[in-house]
């Protein structure tokens, strides 16, 4: 035994383990299996933003620096300022109205059996990808009411209160009795009881022939009365047919209204039967008949969605009716965790029910409702696939949005140095709302 261990000195300290997380992970072992995945972010993430933050400093060949220009051009260029101004418009009312329905659905579902189910419905929409979305609302936005189902109903429930014609082509032929009054076609001459009148159209494609008309039939004379005619004057073939009076394969306009007028005033009025003849009393005796521009109204063809009008607002329904489903299983997550003691508290002292949910249930979603919105947010500023694919070329710039631009400036235009520039400020627009939402999950976590 040496003096030092009879001395009693303490033993020399052993030399310290490498110390190990709460899973009994070696921290040099953890960073070695992190190492891909950091590796990975730096070169899908990190030097991207890097080299955009870099490349929006030069111009567009890359070999100049251009300073501050690329970005001053996001305030000059009038396509980057229109798509700034429909961010705004994207941001603002996409996420409210999402969120709004978001919370009805859960709230009404919420006491119906099959609200399960309809909530599956709603949420659906959410496994389709944005193209295929963006395809599905171009068609949903067609023009033509035979293709476009939002026009479809549109003209639908026009038609049933106000029918449109259907002779919006018809118009006088050759030796036509009848000249052009604005949109209405007038006799030239009075007519008087006892008259047979022919009012022979052209311009309406037989197949196009209302399902009631019926072969038109020659005027009968009446000596108390003007009788008529009016049809389609107009048999297939040279030489076929005679000019001004019906033939056997002619058919007359039903339902074509026709109108005595004298001194400007309308005396009497009258509509065609399914072979186009009429019958006016006495009372059109010395009156030019008319027929008025009600029989030649052009079909009403709905509304143009997908025009510069109206163009971004259909987009944003076409997100809206994606996202809905989205925003309302969040909230409904939510909305299972508040306590029912307090809304029953609420209902015994005699709140109504829209009480309840204005002053209870949604300031206790308040955070959940802060959360759905603020991540509806990020996601509308980054909007591309939806604006690409359902706005036609010929409004696409009045629905572009930045990443739209990005996309034409970086590819179309060929101006690198701008698309980096408007790439960098989407990432300044998108921080702040970043951190917030990252400082309210935080917040809800220390709870």
């Amino acid at each position: 035994m040496t003096s030092a261990s009879a001395a009693g000195a303490p033993p020399t300290p052993a030399a310290p383990k490498s110390r190990k997380s709460v899973t009994g992970t070696r921290k040099t072992v953890a960073a070695l299996f992190l190492l891909p995945a950091l590796v990975l972010l730096g070169a899908l993430v990190v030097y991207p933003i890097g080299y955009s933050v870099v490349r929006s400093f030069y111009n567009q060949s890359g070999d100049g620096f251009a300073g501050f220009d690329n970005y001053q051009a996001l305030f000059t260029d009038d396509g980057i300022r229109t798509a700034l101004k429909n961010n705004i418009i994207w941001v603002v009312f996409a996420p409210t109205v999402a969120t709004a329905l978001g919370l009805i659905f859960a709230v009404l579902t919420e006491r119906v059996r099959w609200g399960t189910a309809f909530k599956l419905v709603v949420f659906m929409p959410m496994a389709i990808s944005m193209l295929a979305a963006g395809i599905i609302f171009r068609l949903v936005y067609d023009q033509d009411p035979d293709k476009g189902v939002a026009n479809a109903v549109w003209v639908g429930i026009h038609d049933t209160f106000a029918e449109a014609s259907a002779f919006p082509k018809a118009h006088p032929g050759r030796e036509s009795p009848l000249v052009a009054q604005g949109g209405a076609f007038i006799t030239k001459a009075t007519v008087n009881t006892g008259d047979t009148v022919t009012l022979p159209l052209v311009g309406v494609a037989p197949d196009q022939m209302p399902d009631d008309a019926k072969p038109a039939a020659a005027p009968q004379a009446d000596p108390g009365k003007i009788s008529g005619t009016t049809w389609q004057d107009f048999t297939r073939g040279k030489g076929v047919g005679t000019l001004g009076a019906p033939d056997a394969s002619e058919f007359g306009y039903p339902g074509m209204k026709i109108e005595a007028v004298k001194d400007g005033k309308v005396v009497e009025s009258t509509k065609a039967a399914d072979d186009g003849t009429f019958t006016l009393s006495s009372k059109a005796d010395g009156a030019q008949l008319r027929l008025p521009a009600s029989n030649f109204k052009e079909a009403y063809n709905g509304v143009d969605w997908l025009g510069p009008s109206l163009v971004t607002p259909a987009i944003i329904g076409s997100y809206i009716w994606m996202w809905a489903g989205f925003a309302m299983v969040l909230i409904a997550a939510g909305l299972a965790g508040v306590p029912r003691e307090l809304l029953e508290a609420a209902r015994v002292d005699g709140a109504s029910e829209w009480q309840v949910f204005r002053r209870v249930t949604v300031p206790l979603l308040a955070p959940v409702l802060a959360v759905v919105t603020v991540t509806l947010m990020i996601n509308v500023l980054k909007i591309f696939d939806l604006v690409f694919i359902i706005a036609p070329g010929s409004s696409q710039d009045d629905a572009n949005v930045l990443a739209l631009e990005l996309y034409r400036k970086g590819f179309s235009e060929d101006q690198p140095g701008i698309a980096s520039a408007i790439s960098v400020f989407l990432l300044l627009l998108v921080i702040p709302v970043m951190w917030f939402n990252i400082r309210r999950l935080r917040r809800e976590v220390r709870r």
